[in-house]
């Protein structure tokens, strides 16, 4: 008896996204199939799958000890966050070459179903960066006897949410910054920088109204810049390596001396990049917004805004510049419309208290003969008399005329 041949030997996911790709986020259900095709008639002792997530750090130092003596000093570090194990046909055995129990798989395509679920705890989002990476796969073996066991591996993407619709993440960020530009004896003006975003929290794909005011006071032509920066910090044994990337830059126009700029909310793309990393005890991945004032011959005057890139994005119903100002004066103009054009007359008093509420008031009143005293007499004259008829025309127009002609004679200034 030929045996048959292993045609092809695949996993494939249960994607439920639109984009057929492979996304979870801690808490999901990691569904999908181990794809075996083959040729004939195989005989297999077990299918297994391994489930794998996991953070690691290397990089490498090489360091002189002497004229003639070098030596390497490696930096490595791992952090597991998955590690889950199944059996999908047969079962563990002692003996890999034992002929007893073995299962049968015809000629055709085969499928066999597997299902985990992620930790609940929190997961660092799938990375890939010079110095360390994040990685989530499953990985099936399939288990013969006599041979050796064939292996396929497909990786899956894990997103730690970040929802940037928080108050901390809401918040304006901003920065003042002046420098003097000096040339040996002589000392030029002030070059200064103000610059502030909207909020600290955006996603890929939006844009960054940038508002910014330069004054150029020296006597050099500098050019204003801002730029958004990915810095990755990745840490082992004590040590720390960090890589600053740029993501995207724009430039305004040069301003000579004595002039100013002002940005009113110029625009910056943030393009499709990972979302920051910030729970990952050995890799983080930070954005920063750089403004900066570009200064030939010194250093340049600089303000540095951090940012988050987030995977929720924003609201439509929240506001864009999440000030409490702002959405305190959206909330009042929301009542403005409200109100009515013109008042409406309060109710008569014969709406409100009835004779027979009166009546009884007034019985009640009179039972209380220890309260003696001009006090109570008024209190309870005014308590029970009926407020006057309401009326937008004034009833008594001379007497108010007259009221303010007397005011006017009687002010200080006459």
């Amino acid at each position: 008896m030929v045996l048959g041949k292993v045609k092809s030997f695949i996993v494939s996911y249960d994607c439920l996204n639109d984009s057929n790709v492979p996304v979870f986020s801690s808490g999901d259900s990691v569904s999908g199939r181990v794809i075996i095709e083959v040729t004939g008639e195989i005989r297999v002792k077990s299918l297994k799958i391994h489930a794998k997530g996991f953070a690691k750090v290397r990089w490498t130092e090489s360091r002189n000890a002497g004229s003639n003596t070098a030596y390497t000093q490696n930096y490595t570090e791992e952090v597991e966050y998955l590690n889950h194990r199944d059996i999908l046909i047969g079962h563990e055995r002692e003996d890999d070459n034992c002929e007893e129990g073995l299962t049968t798989i015809h000629s055709g395509r085969h499928e066999y179903a597997f299902s985990f679920e992620l930790p609940q705890t929190p997961l660092a989002t799938s990375f890939e960066g010079k110095h360390g990476s994040v990685r989530y796969w499953v990985k099936a073996e399939l288990h013969r006897p006599w041979l050796l066991p064939m292996k396929t591996k497909k990786e899956f993407t894990v997103f730690e949410h970040i929802d940037i619709n928080t108050p901390l993440l809401l918040s304006p960020q901003a920065g003042t910054k002046e420098k003097t530009l000096c040339c040996w004896f002589c000392t030029s003006g002030p070059i200064s920088l103000s610059a502030k975003i909207e909020r600290k929290g955006y996603t890929p794909g939006e844009s960054i109204q940038i508002f910014a005011e330069i004054e150029n006071c020296s006597s050099r032509m500098v050019v204003p810049k801002a730029a958004i920066y990915q810095t990755q910090t990745f840490f082992a044994k004590g040590k720390m390596k960090e890589i600053k990337q740029l993501v995207a830059n724009i430039r305004g126009e040069s301003l000579s001396s004595g002039k100013t700029e002002t940005w009113n909310g110029k625009m910056l793309k943030i393009p499709p990049v990972s979302p920051s990393i910030l729970d990952c005890s050995i890799i983080r991945v930070e954005y920063s917004l750089m403004v900066y004032v570009d200064i030939p011959g010194a250093m340049n005057l600089s303000l540095n805004l951090p940012l988050v890139i987030g995977t929720i994005p924003l609201h439509p119903f929240g506001s864009r510049t999440s000030s409490v100002s702002s959405q305190c004066s959206m909330t009042m103009s929301w009542l403005g419309l409200a109100l009515p054009e013109r008042p409406e007359a309060p109710p008569a008093y014969a709406e409100v208290v009835t004779e027979e509420q009166r009546q009884s008031s007034l019985e009640v009143s009179s039972g209380r003969e220890n309260f003696d005293g001009p006090l109570f007499a008024y209190i309870q004259e005014f308590r029970f008399r009926p407020p006057p008829p309401y009326s937008e025309i004034d009833p008594h127009p001379d007497q108010a005329t007259s009221t303010a002609e007397h005011r006017l004679d009687t002010c200080p200034s006459r």
